[in-house]
This record gives structure tokens, sequence and C-alpha cells, in this order.
């Protein structure tokens, strides 16, 4: 079922409530791959309790993208978005206007940003976050939600919801991380990689390589964060791309570390390949906290 509006989207939830069906958010962009798929899959296999009523929104959100970003050409299948998430189990494709969005008619609730996205992509991309708060929290309020799915792929995205949700919302919506899909060649699934050309496409999966280089480098107990991201930078430069960031951070508050220890870290890249931007992350575990994970198991 597809839904254009709020009113028809929150009378489908308040029948969905009436059932006793819990409400799942997937928030997307539209130009549906399987790494959205897999969120949608995730939002359905909640065996515990009633199915839940699974609301997939597609919507190309103007306010997150600066002048000159993408836009206006950004992907958009919306009859095929359709078909993909009602296979994966979506109850509800919600595709509304921009104007439905954002009424003209009605003064929509402000948060302010939080400290996790005033760096790296927030540095890089001003008004990026303030844009995706602004949409998620309208979402939050259109669905009624009760959780919503994140890839982990835009981590620094998954870290600013929660923060956000945290702060200015209360925890009024579970939110949850999901596992990156990645291509058989390791490449981070991305609507946008269907920018690259076919020489690209070869030279991106540099990204997924570097990162394994790195989690390699900390199983080696080198954990020096000035040696790891040095490390990425010239893999990556190697490859022809132009790096916006390679950078090893505090998985919570993404502040950087100058070393791998017992603090969770993240290695966050962001880079440049011809015109397409991308960018891919992993978790850091240092070998003396993955001993005592593995002995408190």
């Amino acid at each position: 079922m597809v839904l254009s509006t709020e009113r028809e989207l929150q009378t489908a939830v308040a029948a969905a409530r009436a059932a006793g069906r819990p409400v799942a958010l997937v928030p997307t962009m539209g130009a549906l791959h399987a790494g959205h798929l897999s969120l949608i899959q995730a939002a359905v296999a909640k065996a515990h309790e009633n199915r839940p009523f699974v609301v997939v929104s597609v919507f190309v959100n103007p306010t997150q993208f600066a002048p000159g970003e993408d836009f206006q050409s950004y992907p958009r299948d919306p009859a095929g978005d359709h078909a993909a998430a009602s296979a994966a189990g979506a109850d509800v494709v919600f595709q509304p206007t921009v104007t439905e969005i954002y009424p003209l008619d009605r003064k929509l609730p402000t948060f302010p940003l939080p400290a996790v996205a005033t760096r790296w992509e927030g540095e890089l991309r001003p008004g990026h976050f303030a844009g995706v708060c602004q949409v998620v929290a309208r979402l939050f309020q259109m669905s009624d939600a009760d959780r919503a799915y994140f890839g982990e792929k835009d981590y620094q995205q998954l870290q600013v919801v929660r923060a956000m949700v945290r702060d200015s919302l209360h925890d009024a919506v579970r939110v949850i991380g999901c596992p990156t899909v990645r291509e058989p060649d390791g490449l981070a699934l991305s609507s946008r990689n269907r920018y690259l050309s076919a020489d690209e496409r070869r030279r991106a999966t540099a990204i997924s390589a570097a990162l394994q280089w790195a989690c390699g480098r900390v199983d080696a107990d080198v954990c020096d964060a000035a040696i790891l991201q040095s490390g990425v930078r010239t893999q990556l430069e190697s490859a022809g791309m132009t790096v916006d960031y390679a950078a090893v951070v505090e998985a919570g508050t993404l502040e950087p570390l100058g070393r791998i220890g017992d603090v969770p870290a993240r290695l966050l890249v962001a880079a440049r390949l011809g015109t397409t931007r991308l960018i891919d992350n992993c978790a850091l575990v240092a070998p003396t906290v993955r001993s005592q994970q593995d002995t408190a198991q």
C-alpha cells in the first residue's frame, strides 16, 4: 500500500495500533537496494511480539542537501521502491511531497544539533545534519513510530539521530542500527554507487580494502591512530581518490582518538572518486578487549 499524506498514514497507523501492532519505521531516500531491504527485513523479524506494522518512507529530503550537491540528480524510482519494499515485508510505503513533510501553514519544531553532528560530515556539509534531524523528527511525528531502523554505513548519521532522540525527544523512539551490507567485493551498498563509471566502480573497492587493512593492523596490535589513518589515506590516494578524512574516533561521541584501547572505536572514511563521494566505516577492537570479550562468552 502506497500512502502520500499524513492523514492517510496516521489512519493506517491507528488501525495497526488497534490491532495491537507496534510501529516500525524505515526512513529512506528511495532508490532502494539490498541494504535498505535488510533494514525492512530486520524490522519485520520481531518474533517475540505481534508482527510490527512496518512503514518505509521514501522521501528525497531537500533540506539535507547543500547548494551544489546532487538533490536534483539523486536517483529516484518510486514504482521500483514500492515493489521492492512490499516484497521485503513493508506494510506501507509512505511517499510524501515536500509540502506534506514541510507544510507552509504550520510551524514545525526545531531541535538544537547534538555535539556529535559538528565534526566530519557536519563540518564538510554545513546544514546537512540540521536537515537530517528535521526530516527524521517529522517522520517520527507523522508515523508515531515505536522504533526506527538505520544502516551503520551512515554511522555518523546514526549517532546524530540517536543523540537527537535522547536529548530532544526523550527516548520516545528506539533507534536501531543495522550492519552495513556490502557487494561481494566489499563495496558498501549505496544509492550513489550508480554514479560510478566501470573504472571508478573497480577502484572504489579500495575503501573496504583499506578498512580491512586497518582492522588487520589492530589485530596485530598496531593501535596508534596516526599510523592507521596515514595508511588508509595512502591506500585511497593510490587508488585515485581525494580523501576528505580518515579518522579513528570514539564510537559514541565521534571524538578523535590517539590510540585504540578500552574505549569502543570506529574508523570513519570519506573520499571522492570522480564526481562521486563515498563514505564507509568499521569498528576497531584492540586485541586485549577482544580477548576479554571472548573470555566473557
